[in-house]
Order: C-alpha cells, then structure tokens, then sequence
C-alpha cells in the first residue's frame, strides 16, 4: 500500500524537528552540566526525564577536579578501546552475544558513551525502540563532545551506591573527601560497584567487591596507567 505524500512530509518533518532538538540539547550540554538525568529522575520522575530538578544526590564537577584514577578505573572496568572506538566496541558487542546465547546471564557490552546516552536522555529497558535511541544518541554525542566530556559526564551521573550519582558525591560519602583526593585502590573500589551500585558498598566491601576491585587495578595497570589520558583529557 502506497503511503500518501502529505503523511510522507509529515513524518519527515517530525524527524527533522526531533533531530534538530536533540542536535540542540546535546550541544547545550557539551558546556553545561546537566542538572540531573533521564536515568536518575525515572526512580522519582518517569515522566518528567531531564526537565525535573529532583532532590538527588548528585554534584557535578569537572574531570580537572576528579582523580585521575577515577577516570583510569572507569576506561579500565567498562571500556578499555574508550579512546579508540566511535562509540560502539564491535568486538565486544559479537563476544557477548555469543556468550549470551550460551548463559542464563546476560552480559552486557555497553560503551561509556552507550551508557551517557542512555543514562543522560533515555528510558529503562532493552527494546528495540530504546536501543536505536540510544544508538542514536550514542552516535551524536560521539560526534559533538570530545572523548573528555564524555568521560566527564559519566563520572558525574553514573550510579554509584544506592542513590548515589557521581564520582563527587560517592567519593565523600564513602571516603570523606573531595573526589580530586582519591588513591587508586579507592577510585577502582567505587567503580566496582558497578553494574549493581545499589547492592554494594564499599564500606562494607564483600569479598567479591574486593576480588573485582583488585581485578580493575591490575586492569589499570596493564593499559599503561594514567598516561593513557594524557592525549585525551586536559589535566
């Protein structure tokens, strides 16, 4: 069946319209901090995304005033080709599927900037809906934020305790200071809280966090350390 030429125009034009907002919002953001994310205001206000300014936890700062190690732990636990890939780690992608059809378990193999995307402008869930959003938006940030404001934003919206957003504010609940002052076995402990922050603490760190926590300094260690971000992040 032939679809009419008005309704044609009418879908393109919607199109342009989402695309030229979202080109908008995404630059906006490429020098503002967000105030809060579609992520961490769907537990409070799912219908309300970014434009809610919900009571959170949350403080944002620049990755100039994180620890280095913070920034290490991340590329070293959840996406080690950070630097090299435009947004997608096809290798990981195809290793995961495989393993996933063989384990009850699924294992994910998001990118840092799959997962700002995601965590930044969209909605729970793994339909194929939201997975082209989030390729989308995946895409576009790779093409207007530098691999540094990506990395940024990460650290000071990821989910890091149970209601805990950010490097910032998980670094002086857990530790009692400024996120800047992080060692490296503190900065690889918050991050190992990931991908089940709300389950682990690294105050009371179980014997697993520990195991995955010596796993991402040794991770760290084996990328080449903190001079891998010399060419990517201004310190």
């Amino acid at each position: 069946m032939k679809i009419p030429l008005k309704i044609v125009k009418f879908l393109a034009s919607l199109i342009a319209i989402y695309t030229a907002l979202s080109i908008f919002i995404i630059l906006f953001f490429r020098i503002i901090d967000p105030p809060v994310s579609a992520f961490i205001n769907s537990k409070t206000d799912p219908f309300l995304g970014l434009i809610s300014f919900s009571d959170v936890k949350q403080k944002s700062v620049s990755v100039q005033n994180v620890s280095k190690y913070a920034a290490l732990a991340v590329i070293a636990s959840e996406d080690q080709k950070f630097f090299e890939h435009f947004g997608f780690d096809f290798e990981q992608i195809e290793k995961a599927m495989k393993e996933n059809e063989h384990q009850k378990k699924i294992r994910g193999a998001s990118t840092v900037s799959m997962q700002v995307a995601k965590n930044m402008f969209l909605w729970s869930g793994k339909n194929i809906i939201r997975k082209g959003f989030e390729a989308y938006y995946t895409l576009m940030l790779e093409l207007l934020w530098s691999k540094e404001r990506i990395i940024e934003v990460y650290l000071n919206i990821a989910e890091m305790g149970n209601e805990i957003y950010g490097i910032e504010t998980a670094s002086k609940i857990y530790y009692g200071k400024p996120s800047i002052k992080l060692n490296s076995t503190e900065a690889a402990t918050i991050i190992a809280v990931l991908p089940n922050p709300t389950k682990r603490d690294p105050r009371r760190p179980s014997g697993y966090l520990i195991h995955r926590r010596d796993n991402i300094l040794q991770q760290m260690n084996l990328i080449g350390g903190v001079d891998i971000l010399k060419e990517y992040i201004s310190y």
